[in-house]
């Protein structure tokens, strides 16, 4: 059997599933760009759940992994040999090359402005939280944290159990130069807007964190940032301070 005979239908279906993850989810409607650790995880799941149902029977997977054995050990001679010796030359060249790239340093600039955090559009600069600072108020905005942000925040600190697969990690809100060092409007409209709402000059801290405009009102978002700050145990900046 030719090679590419069996394996050709799952390299399709991975092919397949990069490119909706890494191009067409992007664009779906209340969407973002995936981070480049879940979709490689994805990959490995798929890889995964192809080599389980390749290896159900005796049959399918002497069919699965011979043509597989066959070329690393060079049994059957002829075309498949000669591509054996090409890939066996080639990969650690390419090994090479992308840690080469990854790690040389570089007096190049960078391709663009780089802002931690970027200034936020003029419609929220000067914003005040309008929701009184009450007891209930704060313990309203912990109870929509719990359930919308700490899978990936955690206990405001940045651990929640959805953490790992994000690069760059959700922000770890205890640590004093994060939110402690930005007014409620930034907040407000970092989570208003989510990852796709920053600007070109917020690379590479562009975030997958959701657009919470489609799912909270602006009182409830408001509502969070107070419970962000007091479960934090850290206190806005205010205009004052900044000017």
């Amino acid at each position: 059997m030719v090679m590419g005979g069996v394996l050709i239908r799952p390299i399709i279906l991975t092919v397949c599933i990069y490119v909706f993850l890494k191009f067409i989810v992007p664009n779906l409607p209340h969407s973002a760009p995936l981070p480049s650790s879940l979709i490689f995880l994805y990959l490995m799941l798929t890889t995964a759940g192809i080599v389980i149902f390749a290896t159900l029977s005796g049959a399918s997977k002497d069919a699965f992994f011979g043509p597989i054995l066959r070329f690393l050990t060079g049994e059957g001679g002829g075309a498949l040999s000669s591509a054996r010796y090409l890939v066996l030359a080639l990969f650690p060249l390419l090994v090479g090359w992308q840690t080469y790239g990854s790690t040389a340093s570089s007096d190049a600039p960078p391709g663009e402005n780089r802002t931690i955090h970027p200034a936020p559009p003029g419609e929220y600069t000067g914003l005040s939280n309008p929701v009184p600072k009450t007891l209930d108020n704060i313990n309203y905005g912990k109870g929509l944290y719990a359930s919308r942000c700490s899978p990936c925040h955690g206990n405001f600190d940045g651990k929640g159990f959805a953490a790992a697969g994000f690069t760059p990690p959700p922000a770890n809100f205890k640590d004093p130069t994060t939110i402690a060092m930005l007014q409620e409007s930034y907040l407000f409209w970092r989570i208003k807007k989510g990852g796709v709402g920053l600007p070109v000059e917020g690379m590479p801290w562009k975030t997958a964190m959701p657009r919470w405009e489609l799912e909270m009102s602006d009182e409830d978002i408001w509502k969070v940032i107070m419970g962000e700050y007091d479960g934090a145990g850290q206190k806005p900046r205010t205009w004052d301070e900044s000017e």
